[in-house]
């Protein structure tokens, strides 16, 4: 069974985590906005990407459109889609776009995938059909047909012009104006974040594992129902019982302390702590979701449902003093969790740097956004392979 997601479509980036004083200036604060069946995401560079689907109401075959349109003045919104479902299908060789009653010619289109992006003329189309009640389809040489909600669509891109300070100008989505283009808001690039080496871990370090005056210390910063399996009288259907704490160093005198917290049908998370080396430990929680690590980085990867078509991922990295949310991503939003998830959704890009150099990137879908350096920092996708997903950085 092949399960298709739509590849270039969304890219939203979701600011929440980190500290101004990590980065070389204050970041802006991306935002997430859903209305209807759309979504939006922009990010701390000012990109902003906006998605949407079928109509969630009825029997529609499953499609994604994704928006682009970096911030500053004259800047053009770039549209990608895809069509897709779960299954093998055979998709048509050809696709066009059609609004109302009138074609407005094939799209650039590939055939294997069921990827596409618009001409301008199509995005113009497009963009001045969401603004009403027109009926957007795409029309595939064999007859199918796939639908485009445009329901809250206007409300999306009304948020994504007041977010890049276009509201009044000619170049507005949503409401036009005569206020010069020059008063639209520049990009900003993104903040830089250094990454630090990671120190050998000692065997004295391991043997922490099994100190109970460390799991009392883990115990006191979280809630029992926010890491039921950190409880020593612990035990799931699997009749493991108590699991072991795994210890990991990352400075001359801070640990990084790692242990299940809960395990669900295709989901676990685990506790991730950085701690002093020797006591007062003084735990600090870095998260309770996280599915994996190389010390240096925390990874948290979860699946909306078994199909792996919706998925949630964040990373944390280490800068020498504290793990700081370096992205955070998601692949099919809300009630769109299923067979086309076209975007990746982010809202914070971080340019990341050991030893003064960067990781090149290239420009593809994603939610959260940073780049890394270094050989053990090269990039990375954001989702699942199974989902299709595709990960898009903007360039700094």
């Amino acid at each position: 069974m092949r399960l298709l997601a739509t590849q270039p479509t969304l890219a939203l980036l979701l600011c929440f985590l980190s500290s101004p004083t990590a980065l070389a200036a204050p970041p802006i604060k991306g935002i997430a906005f859903d209305h209807g069946d759309w979504t939006l995401a922009c990010d701390n560079t000012r990109t902003c990407r906006a998605a949407g689907y079928q109509p969630d109401d009825g029997e529609h075959a499953p499609v994604s459109v994704l928006l682009t349109r970096r911030a500053g003045p004259d800047q053009r919104v770039k549209a990608e889609l895809m069509v897709g479902q779960l299954g093998e299908i055979k998709l048509p060789l050809r696709l066009s776009l059609q609004i109302n009653d009138a074609r407005l010619g094939p799209l650039r289109y590939n055939a294997a995938d069921g990827t596409a992006t618009l001409l301008p003329a199509q995005v113009s189309a497009m963009l001045a059909a969401l603004m009403g009640n027109s009926r957007i389809a795409l029309i595939g040489d064999d007859g199918r047909r796939w639908t485009l909600s445009g329901r809250g669509a206007s409300a999306v891109l009304l948020k994504m012009d007041e977010f890049q300070g276009r509201i009044g100008t000619p170049g507005a989505l949503v409401r036009k104006g005569t206020k010069a283009e020059s008063t639209v808001l520049p990009a900003v690039s993104m903040p830089i974040m250094k990454l630090t080496n990671i120190v050998a871990t000692r065997p004295a370090d391991k043997a922490l594992a099994s100190s109970a005056a460390l799991r009392e210390a883990l115990i006191a910063t979280i809630s029992v129902d926010d890491c039921e399996a950190l409880q020593p009288t612990w035990n799931d259907t699997s009749n493991e019982g108590p699991q072991e704490m795994k210890v990991q160093r990352l400075s001359a005198d801070k640990l990084l302390v790692s242990h299940l917290c809960w395990r669900g049908a295709y989901n676990r998370s685990d506790g991730y702590w950085v701690i002093n080396d020797r006591p007062p430990y003084r735990p600090r929680l870095v998260t309770n979701s996280g599915s994996g690590d190389n010390v240096r980085s925390i990874e948290e990867w979860h699946r909306g449902r078994g199909l792996a078509d919706c998925i949630y991922s964040t990373t944390w990295s280490w800068i020498g003093t504290r793990f700081v949310q370096e992205d955070r991503s998601a692949v099919g939003r809300n009630n769109h969790c299923h067979e086309c998830p076209l975007e990746t959704l982010q809202t914070r890009m971080r340019q990341a740097q050991r030893n003064g150099v960067a990781t090149a990137r290239k420009d593809a879908p994603v939610m959260y956004a940073s780049a890394r350096v270094g050989k053990d920092h090269a990039p990375k996708p954001s989702c699942s392979k199974d989902a299709a997903c595709v990960r898009c950085l903007p360039a700094a």
